[in-house]
């Protein structure tokens, strides 16, 4: 229950710098370096499925060493320095090393973190360990919101000022996570490779992947959105309220959700959070006046709240412990290895088509993910029913 807590309070601090700097960073791209949103796509994407590809050997590195902490002090670590990089940017290829670097200090922990909130917590209740991780997390974001927005008001319109006030809490973030402490027993097996295959996982969670991959490359970046809101005519500190808008809704809804996930099932919330997805991104391409936004945007959290963490529980009550970091670093990989032909693709359509051109393709994807995820996970049963790990 400890490390869960410390390991909520890592991530709360983390996501207030990161947030402080990402509502910002579309529109400080376009406005002041001069980027196109297809530039912004290519930056994020490359930044998140780059990063992305370490997820699944951070988790596989951290099975065969047994080592759950370390790397994720690494990954944490790295992730506050890079932000210095666009501190300092004078060119949307500053930005980008920076986003790479933090991204890739976010593959480097993710895996490791996740396998110790599942060992940290006990098996019938795992969705109410992330549920409760996310919320923290989710917490964090909405306050980085918050102090961007104060920052930015207050300096008028300094982004750099607002970026170097994000490194104090990225790097109390880091001294947090020194408290926690390993939960898995060390073996005779440290060390040696681990016996991985496809064809041995579960079946459902193989197939569960493939939904995954497949509506990732429909899953084009968050930025889009922000886009979408300035292009409708919200000035920089609307779009940041915007943005708080929607991660309150995914901190308050992210516990329940969990919690609720343990009682009836993870297929239930997952098939409810992808609808949610493909309509909120038909209201993205058909809305018209900007007001509608203020609903689009809480929506969007409900997403979110009800798929991050009860997707990590599925996959670590599904996989055998000695896997239990590689195949959540393999979903974490899968999520974002789609983002940059995602959002490549986003920014391509917006480009040729228009802003509705991006959402309606979003949209139809995620009710396809939906129908996926439906026929994939059916016979799924609540875990305090089974009483599975």
């Amino acid at each position: 229950m400890i490390n869960i807590i410390l390991l909520g309070l890592t991530s709360l601090f983390t996501d207030i710098s990161s947030e402080m700097i990402y509502p910002l960073v579309p529109i400080y791209l376009v406005n002041r370096l001069g980027a196109t949103p297809a530039i912004v796509g290519l930056i994020e994407g490359m930044a998140e499925s780059l990063a992305s590809l370490l997820k699944v050997f951070s988790g596989y590195y951290s099975d065969r060493f047994q080592s759950r902490k370390a790397p994720a002090i690494g990954g944490y670590g790295l992730s506050a320095l890079a932000k210095i990089l666009i501190v300092f940017s004078t060119s949307w290829t500053w930005v980008l090393w920076g986003r790479i670097g933090d991204r890739f200090g976010k593959g480097v922990r993710t895996a490791p973190r996740d396998a110790l909130i599942a060992e940290s917590s006990p098996g019938d209740r795992l969705g109410w360990a992330y549920g409760l991780h996310r919320m923290l997390d989710t917490l964090g974001a909405a306050a980085g919101v918050v102090l961007a927005y104060y920052f930015f008001t207050s300096y008028h319109g300094s982004y750099h000022t607002v970026f170097a006030w994000s490194l104090v809490p990225a790097f109390l973030g880091v001294g947090i996570l020194f408290l926690v402490k390993e939960t898995g027993e060390k073996s005779s097996k440290i060390g040696k490779k681990l016996d991985l295959s496809w064809s041995g996982l579960d079946s459902r969670l193989k197939k569960f992947l493939v939904v995954v991959f497949i509506f990732a490359l429909g899953n084009s970046s968050n930025q889009f959105l922000l886009l979408r809101a300035h292009d409708l005519g919200f000035n920089t500190p609307d779009v940041i309220l915007l943005y708080l808008a929607f991660n309150l809704v995914y901190a308050v809804v992210s516990f329940p959700a969990g919690a609720l996930s343990d009682r009836i099932g993870r297929r239930v919330l997952l098939v409810a959070g992808y609808v949610f997805y493909g309509l909120v991104y038909l209201g993205f391409a058909l809305v018209q006046r900007g007001q509608f936004l203020w609903v689009l945007f809480p929506l969007y959290g409900v997403y979110n709240a009800v798929t991050e963490g009860v997707e990590k529980a599925l996959v670590a009550e599904i996989a055998p412990p000695e896997q239990k970091a590689t195949l959540i670093g393999l979903h974490a990989t899968l999520v974002g290895v789609g983002l940059l032909p995602a959002s490549l693709l986003g920014g391509a359509l917006w480009n040729f088509f228009g802003a509705p051109a991006t959402f309606y393709f979003g949209g139809i994807m995620g009710l396809l993910a939906a129908l996926g995820v439906a026929v994939v996970l059916s016979g799924e049963k609540p875990a305090l029913r089974q009483g599975r790990v």
